[in-house]
């Protein structure tokens, strides 16, 4: 394996490759591939986002934010059908991802329960075919990050502006990359083949009413930041298959928070006021070598607390950012208990039976 291939690997792909590694200076060829990689990320994050900001405006960084997740996903995984419908659906789910969430949060808490469903329910469909590659987990922070974040007036139209060229990018990419895979397999054979019986549908369904709901009524209630919860409650829903142990993930996740976020309330007190703005880039680039859900919801905390502490101070995004968190988790454990309970006991029996 040469090095540049090596930088294309995940750290979950790396980290077993050092310690089977059979030579030193193997190991050493990986631990600088793992950094170098973790460094490129942040770097072209800092180029990409700083300038669309500059350009856009400030408000419209969200969309930046989604748009560089999103330039780091297209590259590696397709939607499983062919191009044609693959580059058509790529850009309805753009439109949804600037539209849908700025409609929602000027509708009454029922609309908003239905436009939230049906706009997030078709990306499942479109983007997320096969969940195990992430797509469902990228679409969940995508949608609510932007819901946390919309913009109306002048600033929309400037988003506007920004989706359109980030689907420019991203369509170009995508095209070059899988413009050649699925060519017999059409979309309306994926939609075709929802079936409540399968796992991978009524996965959608469930991350699908589980997200409009705790988003609806985070708005409802008027609870602060409340794109954190959305994006704790997303974070348990999008762990597929079933088998994944959702207890585990949820202890998890909230350690991590409360680590996370005790540990960035310290380093900002502790050290200069001209180095807080540095806080991100090191939380990117630690986030790196992290392939623990516990570490990487820890070290999110860093990039995640240190925007809203220039809008809450530190103390107040700290309490709101466990606050938050807690209730996201809870409402997904919540939601995943009744629908056990409701759909997949029902469906889970009938393949028993047959």
């Amino acid at each position: 394996m040469n090095f540049y291939d090596m930088l294309q690997l995940d750290p979950a792909v790396i980290k077993p490759k050092i310690k089977t590694a059979e030579t030193s200076g193997e190991k050493i060829k990986l631990r600088f591939a793992i950094f170098l990689r973790s460094l490129f990320i942040v770097v072209f994050a800092i180029a990409f986002i700083a300038p669309m900001g500059a350009i856009f405006g400030t408000e419209n960084s969200p969309m930046a934010v989604v748009i560089f997740c999103l330039l780091l996903s297209v590259r590696f995984v397709d939607f499983g059908y062919c191009i044609k419908d693959s580059m058509i659906n790529m850009a309805i789910a753009f439109l949804i991802l600037l539209v849908a969430p700025v409609v929602a949060s000027q509708s009454n808490p029922i609309l908003a329960i239905l436009i939230h469903f049906c706009a997030f329910m078709a990306l499942l469909l479109m983007t997320s075919d096969r969940p195990e590659m992430g797509n469902g987990g990228l679409c969940g922070f995508a949608y609510v990050f932007l819901t946390g974040n919309p913009v109306t007036g002048e600033i929309f139209w400037k988003r506007a502006a920004l989706t359109l060229l980030g689907y420019t990018i991203c369509g170009l990419i995508f095209h070059f990359k899988h413009h050649t895979k699925n060519a017999d397999v059409k979309f309306i054979s994926v939609v075709k083949k929802f079936d409540m019986s399968v796992e991978k549908s009524r996965w959608q369904l469930r991350m699908a009413i589980g997200i409009s709901l705790v988003l609806a009524l985070g708005n409802f209630f008027n609870i602060e930041r409340f794109m954190w919860a959305g994006l704790a409650c997303g974070s348990m829903l999008s762990a597929y298959p079933y088998t994944v142990h959702i207890k585990s993930r949820s202890i998890y996740r909230m350690i991590g928070i409360v680590i996370g976020s005790f540990m960035f309330l310290a380093i900002y007190e502790i050290t200069p006021i001209e180095m807080h703005s540095l806080l991100g880039p090191i939380g990117g680039l630690c986030l790196g070598f992290c392939t623990d859900y516990r570490f990487k919801t820890a070290i999110n905390c860093l990039g995640a607390l240190m925007m809203a502490a220039g809008i809450y101070g530190a103390r107040q995004a700290v309490f709101l950012r466990i606050f938050d968190n807690f209730l996201g988790v809870i409402f997904g454990l919540i939601v995943i208990y009744l629908y056990y309970v409701i759909v997949d006991k029902k469906y889970l029996k009938k393949s028993e039976v047959n």
